[in-house]
């Protein structure tokens, strides 16, 4: 089954992390991702911009409105992911709690992904 490994910070702690603090977080980052890729777990995987890059989308009434940032106020934002495929939700917690982040404040939010079969076209 495959599960969607969601990274949640608070970016201000990020910001305000020393350079040498923050560049061995990154470094625990890609030895985890190797460590995915060799178990062969890894899927997928990308770390996200700030959210003050974001744009949210709603149709009301049939119009498109768009705003800036995330939509909700909110301690953690959602800073990437992992897309893994493991046996079961136990080896998935498992590789959800060696994510660096969870160390220093993290979530990290584990959510089945919904598989379907291919349709014949």
């Amino acid at each position: 089954m495959k599960y969607a490994l969601l990274i949640h910070d608070d970016e201000a702690a990020w910001a305000r992390m020393s350079d040498e603090d923050r560049n061995q977080l990154f470094k625990e980052y890609s030895e985890f991702g190797n460590d995915l890729v060799a178990r062969g777990l890894m899927r997928g995987g990308e770390q996200l911009q700030p959210t003050s890059t974001a744009s949210t989308v709603r149709v009301r009434d049939g119009k498109t409105l768009t705003t800036d940032g995330p939509f909700a106020e909110t301690k953690e934002q959602l800073g990437g992911f992992y897309l893994i495929e493991c046996d079961n939700l136990d080896q998935a917690i498992d590789a959800a709690a060696r994510i660096p982040s969870t160390r220093v404040g993290g979530v990290i939010e584990v959510r089945p992904v919904v598989e379907y079969e291919e349709q014949p076209q």
